[in-house]
Parts: C-alpha cells; structure tokens; sequence
C-alpha cells in the first residue's frame, strides 16, 4: 500500500504548471522521469486525481520512456 502512495505521489501534476507538483513524494529524478509522459498521455486526465493517472499510464505503457517505465517498475507497478 506504502508503495502505491509513493507512485501516486510521484505522478501527481500540477495542473496550473503541467509539472509533478514538488510538494508531493518521490524524488527529483522520480518526478522529472515521467513529467512528458503525464502532460503526452495523461494531460486531459490531469484533473481527475493520482489513481486517474497512474491508470492512464499503465494504459501507455507500451509508449513511455524508459525511465518513467522503469519508476513504475520500481515501485511494483
């Protein structure tokens, strides 16, 4: 559960920005791995909440980049 907070926190966007919001969990590198794939696959979702967007994602995985796939996979998504 721990786990699936943390992902959570790390796909977090700020809609305002179209950045991960910084004062949400995960690391810097967390948060800048996955940014373009949130605003490319998920932006119109971006209202709907942190389970809306790591669905979205899981939905794309075949399109992320490497390094957002590889957070995901980090954390046992």
């Amino acid at each position: 559960m721990r786990k699936i907070f943390l992902v959570l926190s790390v796909l977090s966007v700020s809609a305002s920005t179209g950045a991960l919001a910084q004062q949400r969990g995960g690391t810097d590198a967390e948060q800048k791995a996955c940014t373009r794939d949130v605003q490319k696959f998920c932006r119109t979702l971006m209202d709907q909440g942190d389970l809306v967007i790591l669905s979205c994602l899981q939905q794309n995985r075949p399109q992320l980049s490497k390094p957002c796939n590889a957070v995901l996979v980090s954390h046992g998504q």
